[in-house]
């Protein structure tokens, strides 16, 4: 086993060149996703941009855990390799688990939000009715190409995205601000006390809010295909979640602003609150927010998809997952099965969920895929982030370099941001189906717990498992 936490790759050149790529134009969660503040709404009103400032700082705190063992143990199984160095293989293996629900449900929750934007759009702009599932599988056709193409072509075209939407969702929140909103600024949104369903409001909407910044450490998981990885992908960890966190607060203060508080009250999955700005206070904006939107869902899916098929294809090969999954093209050096099954799981997906809690014919069937898949992944990676804190701090008590903040208060105190946030999500939620979404991955975790025992009794040689 190298370094890495990785045993090497199944051929000479199963490893990207470093030379190839470059983390450092990475911004993690690819893109500002403008809709996604409109999940937290419905449930923190005007109070958003409050959730997501708190969000923010909790996820920097949350960070500084996952910096260390970027900078320590580089690798393309990231949280997996992290949490084994730090706590055992055992965590190691639930980590990879909770990971994979996160990564995974990712891509089809954007192809869901995507197909409902578009097809919300499309009725509103032309009249216009194309099933949500329909225009989502054009993106996720795409992803797949972009992803077998290479990471290079990937990370440029979702910064391309990522710098486009930026440049105009900026552009309109400028304008919203410089008219004074719908009826003067106020920093009243800032403050806990809008929400209009208190502390119950908050929760849930943080949730949400930390979905849109799931994704800010996805740079980690391309230490296997990078230069310098230990210097330049805890640096694009750390600034592309405080860049993004920024980006967010401001914009989706002046959104509330813009809207007003009724309107920002009656938002839900399926309104398009950007185009209505747009149509508001700039109506030569309207379009090039509507291609923004698009390009900034699929920008995430690019990046989502890049982060699972890497972690499905080093756990394949760890011996935790069918071999097909460690495959590496050799020209292209992308794991291309794992690719192909990322892709694949994505589409089938979206369309069940869709099927089961909307329907695949009205933008509430695609938002439902969002919003539930989104609010189930969120869970599952909060977890994660806690667990990395908690291997930062072990492992450098253990390895004699511990510093007090670096290794101990600040990834000790993410771990508890985390596993407050996740307390109180299931103390105060009344919403169902979100009342028992939470043990979901109370049971997934359970599965995997008894799967990495059975492998321990059953293939106890495994390099990942052994101690």
């Amino acid at each position: 086993m190298g370094r890495d936490g990785a045993t090497a790759a199944p051929t000479r050149r199963g490893r990207a060149d470093r030379s190839d790529c470059d983390v450092g134009s990475h911004h993690g969660p690819g893109g500002l996703d403008v809709l996604q503040p409109q999940f937290s709404t419905p449930f923190s009103g005007e109070a958003t941009p409050f959730v997501y400032l708190v969000c923010l700082v909790a996820i920097l705190v949350a960070a500084s855990g996952i910096v260390e063992m970027a900078r320590e143990w580089p690798s393309a199984g990231a949280f997996f390799t992290y949490v084994t160095r730090g706590l055992g293989p055992r965590a190691g293996f639930i980590t990879g688990g909770l990971m994979f629900i996160a990564y995974a449900l990712l891509p089809p929750a954007q192809l869901g939000l995507i197909g409902s934007y578009v097809q919300s759009t499309l009725r509103t702009e032309a009249n216009i009715d194309v099933p949500w599932w329909l225009i989502g599988v054009v993106p996720a056709l795409a992803m797949i190409i972009l992803a077998l193409e290479g990471i290079r072509a990937s990370l440029r075209m979702a910064l391309i995205l990522f710098a486009t939407e930026v440049g105009v969702v900026m552009l309109l929140a400028i304008v919203v601000v410089g008219h004074g909103g719908r009826s003067g600024l106020s920093l009243h949104p800032l403050s806990p006390t809008a929400s209009p369903h208190g502390l119950p409001g908050l929760a849930t909407g943080f949730v949400f809010a930390a979905l849109s910044f799931v994704g800010f450490e996805a740079a980690a998981t391309l230490g296997d295909e990078v230069r310098q990885p230990r210097r330049l992908v805890p640096r694009a960890v750390l600034l592309s979640s405080a860049l993004v966190g920024l980006i967010y607060v401001f914009c989706v203060w002046a959104e509330v602003n813009g809207l007003g508080p009724a309107a920002t009250s009656r938002l839900n999955g399926a309104s398009t609150p950007w185009n209505d700005l747009a149509s508001m206070y700039a109506s030569w904006l309207k379009w090039p927010v509507i291609a923004a939107s698009v390009s900034s869902m699929f920008a995430v899916m690019i990046n989502s998809a890049n982060g699972i098929a890497r972690i499905l294809n080093t756990m394949a090969r760890e011996g935790l997952l069918p071999r097909p999954l460690a495959m590496v093209d050799r020209r292209r050096l992308t794991p291309t099965r794992a690719t192909l099954a990322t892709g694949a799981f994505a589409v089938v997906c979206a369309m069940l969920v869709g099927a089961a809690s909307g329907g695949l014919a009205t933008p509430t069937g695609g938002s439902n895929v969002y919003g539930y898949l989104g609010f189930l992944l969120t869970l599952g990676v909060l977890p994660v982030y806690a667990l990395t804190n908690l291997a930062a701090a072990r492992y450098y008590a253990r390895a004699r370099r511990f510093r007090v903040v670096r290794h101990g208060l600040l990834p000790l105190g993410g771990a508890t941001l985390m596993v407050a946030l996740l307390v109180g999500q299931i103390v105060e939620q009344t919403d169902t189906p979100y009342t028992w979404l939470p043990w979901v991955i109370v049971a997934w975790v359970t599965a995997v717990s008894l799967a990495a025992l059975w492998l321990m009794r059953g293939r106890p040689r495994l390099p990942v498992l052994a101690r």
